[in-house]
C-alpha cells in the first residue's frame, strides 16, 4: 500500500467526519454531549467495536 492510498483513505474519513457538524451542527453537539456523558466502559466497548469493524473491512477488501 502506497502513500497515495493512505492519503486517499484519510481524505475520505475526514470528508465523512466533517459532514455531521457541517450539515447538522446542533444535532452534532447533542450527539457529542451524549457521548461525553457515557461511562468509560461504554466508550471502550464502542471504540473496540469501531476498531473491529474497521479491521474487518480492511481484511475483507484487501
Amino acid at each position: 500500500m502506497g502513500w497515495h492510498l493512505w492519503l486517499t483513505a484519510l481524505g475520505i474519513v475526514l470528508l465523512f467526519e466533517g459532514l455531521g457538524p457541517l450539515l447538522f451542527p446542533n444535532r452534532w453537539r447533542q450527539y457529542l454531549q451524549q457521548i461525553a456523558a457515557m461511562p468509560a466502559s461504554s466508550m471502550q466497548r464502542l471504540g473496540a467495536a469501531l476498531v473491529l469493524a474497521g479491521a474487518a473491512i480492511l481484511i475483507i477488501f484487501s
